[in-house]
């Protein structure tokens, strides 16, 4: 074993959860948690609707730590997994781009590098494991508040194993003129990665945060099962990007919820590329007056791949509005699902909510399904919810093909196009990149 690796054996009992907690020296109230997450764990069955997860827990690896430090400087970072993550294009080797970046390899943050300017506006910006320790009262304020631990079989795996992730604070009236990124890899079969990620943005702030995640195929199966919070507060404004390009092998169950104040405004931009399965629906709690929430996405499904994704906007105040707008791709036998909610409650009066999904199928192989749930529980607000299924036309292709363009490129241009309004969304490199991962997936 390379000097500063830590593993926790395969299996999932309180000695390995004692040994991890160990290895992180928490205090005993973060073990206290993992045990009593670790006995829902026990009891909770696995989800009744959806696809068959089979996963195999005794063959999971629950904690992988490959080095004792977290850098900030990347050219301390261990030489084969620096190598690795400029292979994949995720740190660029100029100096100016490695600022406000926050990586994890396996269980735990290797590299996290704070810009000058979060310092000077006193951001808090930290692996979740170091907020725990330099944050203790903020950190208990907020952590387990929205999701809550039994909630389901997953979320308390969460709780009982989670390492790693962000921790983002926000002071009042603060904006940043760049995004924080995060980048989350899984490199070893049968791993599980369970990071825990926290963001409260204070009242009149805002902030941008991107998210990547991958990991190579192996011919059995891993697991990623994180947990993400987010508070926006009054006049607040948070916007979450993911761009999620896991193997075929990964099963991506992740629960994302954010609760929004007067006059705040939550965005999830949320795209998910291969992968075994996922199932994620990126929630927003509309809590207070003219609070604002959206979720944009899409997911591409290909050969063995399920994609079972949606929204869930919930209405507790008047006048508050939620957009959801739900873009999938399946293709060689791949299969898409929408999930979706949207609730409007009887207090929230006068409220607003638009949903629209769209399906593009490219083959007679492949399968998509939209199962909304829509409720209204007041006679002044209003849901509007469109579905459209639809298969690459011979016509188009016939036109495009016409003009001296193959068939493989136009069916690309189809595809492109049908994205538009998500990679719209993106900063211009993340733009190109979803290009490239879209075209690997659909040729």
């Amino acid at each position: 074993m390379k000097k500063g690796i830590e593993v926790a054996k395969k299996g999932l009992s309180i000695s390995v959860i004692k040994k991890i907690s160990s290895i992180k020296k928490e205090p005993k109230w973060m073990l206290d948690f993992r045990l009593r997450a670790y006995r829902s764990f026990e009891k909770c069955l696995m989800p009744n609707f959806g696809y068959d997860i089979n996963i195999d827990f005794d063959n999971i690896t629950y904690y992988k730590s490959v080095d004792s430090k977290i850098h900030s400087d990347w050219n301390n970072v261990r030489p084969d997994i620096k190598d690795l993550f400029f292979n994949l294009g995720v740190i660029d080797a100029e100096e100016k781009y490695l600022g406000g970046i926050s990586t994890q390899y396996e269980s735990e943050v290797i590299y996290h590098n704070m810009l000058k300017e979060l310092e000077e506006k006193n951001i808090i910006f930290v692996d979740t494991d170091t907020a725990i320790k330099k944050y203790p009262d903020i950190f208990k304020e907020y952590f387990n508040k929205l999701v809550n631990y039994d909630e389901n079989k997953f979320t308390a795996l969460n709780g009982a194993v989670w390492s790693g992730g962000v921790f983002i604070y926000i002071p009042p009236n603060t904006k940043l003129n760049r995004p924080l990124q995060s980048y989350f890899r899984i490199n070893t079969k049968n791993m599980g990665q369970f990071e825990r990620s926290i963001i409260v943005v204070d009242e009149g702030s805002s902030i941008e945060y991107i998210e990547g995640c991958t990991a190579p195929t192996y011919s059995t199966d891993s697991l990623h099962a994180a947990v993400v919070e987010i508070y926006v507060k009054k006049n607040a404004h948070c916007r979450y990007i993911t761009i999620q390009n896991w193997s075929n092998d990964v099963y991506n169950l992740v629960t994302k919820r954010a609760i929004v104040e007067e006059n705040g405004f939550m965005e999830w931009i949320d795209g998910n590329i291969g992968s075994k399965l996922t199932m994620k629906y990126p929630s927003v709690i509309l809590n207070g007056n003219n609070a604002r929430g959206t979720c944009v996405s899409i997911a591409v499904a290909g050969s063995g791949q399920n994609q079972d994704t949606g929204a869930k906007m919930i209405h507790l105040a008047p006048n508050t509005k939620s957009n959801v707008i739900a873009k999938s791709i399946s293709s060689k036998g791949g299969k898409t699902t929408y999930r979706g909610m949207v609730t409007i409650m009887e207090d929230a009066i006068n409220s607003n909510s638009n949903v629209k999904c769209d399906t593009l199928i490219l083959d007679n192989f492949s399968k998509s399904d939209t199962i909304p749930k829509n409720i209204i529980s007041n006679n002044s607000s209003l849901i509007e919810h469109e579905a459209t299924i639809s298969r690459i036309g011979e016509e188009k292709l016939f036109y495009l093909m016409s003009r001296g363009i193959s068939k493989e490129k136009a069916i690309e241009l189809i595809v492109l196009g049908f994205i538009e309004v998500f990679r719209d969304e993106l900063p211009m490199e993340y733009s190109v990149e979803l290009n490239n991962l879209l075209k690997m997936n659909i040729t």
